[in-house]
């Protein structure tokens, strides 16, 4: 048996988190290209022991994160520690809130996915396409109003941004920050070859230990805050990605009395409920009750975005497991670039439905989704015959 003693291990390699040290710039297109290769994106695979490539990617993301944030905040974004009672050196999840929230009468917020980082869509659309269209940045302009920064009558002062964060919720106690299970993954450790750190309780954030005590918390701790910290009449655009999507309209599902009056349009990319799962038909036998059922909102104020090779806004089929009408996204193979090519076509259809609180989506019948309906019928049949 062969014993190796500590100084003998291999030393766990580390990156520092600079572009210029890593070997990378941002050029004109706002795109992260190599210094000794302009036309070269980021190179993963830089040894052929994964550890390393690992803390290499970690820290090129630290310094992605670092450029968003930062970009973020100069559009007027600050941050909130969740639960609200934290304080600075305490367990909590950041979360990012535009500087009008407390005085606008309408109010976007985005539950992002649990896989990505706060204000990033897509690590790998920023490397391919840019920082800007790959993260938060382009789409908070958009939503405040700051595309042209000489264009100051274009600012949108009565529209709120809340950026949630289903991503960032291991407590990392040395580093004094939330991080994700993918940074976990690439703390430093003793040595190469030593296992990785082991989570405990330490480690879970209160009242946020999952995307759905998230998102829960989130409602719960800010939005519900009306007159505190939003306006008391502001309405709510919910934009969901994936589970961040699913948890929200479970979360609805479940409360909805209390939030019909106050939410205006939900957008989806990827939804992950289902009719008869999340859904249930409103059982009431009032009339007014069922035309005020969350059944009846998803189906004429939500709509969902999802991985297509049609062009973008095209109708899908999905409406039968969904509830709501299903649009191609521009995306064909990855969830999380549903949003970088989809988020200019949900911001107009909730601009519609904010500006009219009639306003319904017209239930699209496609011929995919008849066939699914009668699958299931023959389903259940089948069934209770036997």
């Amino acid at each position: 048996m062969f014993v190796f003693r500590r100084e003998d291990l291999p030393t766990d390699p580390v990156f520092p988190a600079d572009l210029k040290k890593l070997g990378y710039f941002i050029n004109d297109n706002d795109q992260i290209r190599m210094i000794s290769d302009p036309e070269k994106e980021f190179v993963f695979k830089i040894n052929r022991n994964d550890r390393w490539n690992q803390l290499n990617r970690e820290a090129m993301n630290a310094c992605i994160r670092s450029i968003v944030l930062s970009r973020l905040r100069d559009l007027g974004l600050s941050t909130l520690r969740l639960p609200l009672n934290a304080g600075p050196d305490d367990r909590h999840v950041p979360i990012m809130a535009s500087s009008n929230l407390k005085t606008a009468s309408r109010v976007i917020v985005v539950f992002g996915e649990p896989s990505q980082d706060l204000g990033v869509w897509a690590y790998r659309t920023i490397g391919s396409e840019g920082i800007d269209a790959g993260s938060a940045v382009a789409f908070a302009k958009s939503v405040l109003g700051q595309d042209d920064p000489e264009d100051k009558d274009n600012i949108k002062a009565d529209t709120a941004l809340i950026l949630a964060n289903t991503g960032q919720l291991v407590w990392y106690k040395a580093g004094g920050r939330a991080i994700t299970n993918t940074s976990w993954l690439a703390l430093p450790k003793e040595s190469a070859v030593d296992p990785l750190p082991r989570m405990t309780r330490r480690n879970k954030i209160p009242r946020n230990g999952n995307w759905d005590e998230h998102v829960e918390c989130v409602f719960e701790d800010v939005l519900k805050a009306r007159g505190n910290l939003e306006s008391e009449n502001a309405k709510i655009d919910i934009i969901g990605l994936a589970e961040g999507g699913l948890a929200a309209v479970t979360y609805l599902a479940e409360n909805w009395k209390e939030w019909s009056s106050h939410i205006s349009a939900i957008c989806l990319a990827n939804p992950l409920h289902y009719n008869g799962i999340h859904i249930f038909p409103d059982s009431s036998p009032s009339s007014s009750a069922t035309e005020n059922s969350f059944e009846n909102f998803i189906s004429s104020r939500c709509r969902a975005y999802v991985l297509s090779n049609r062009s973008l806004s095209d109708p899908v089929p999905g409406a039968a497991d969904h509830g709501c009408n299903c649009y191609a996204s521009g995306e064909e193979l990855n969830v999380e670039c549903i949003m970088p090519k989809a988020w200019k076509s949900m911001l107009e259809w909730l601009e519609k439905a904010h500006d009219d609180p009639n306003f319904g989506e017209v239930q699209l019948v496609l011929k995919d989704d008849l066939e699914d309906d009668a699958e299931a019928v023959a389903s259940e049949v089948k069934g209770g015959e036997e």
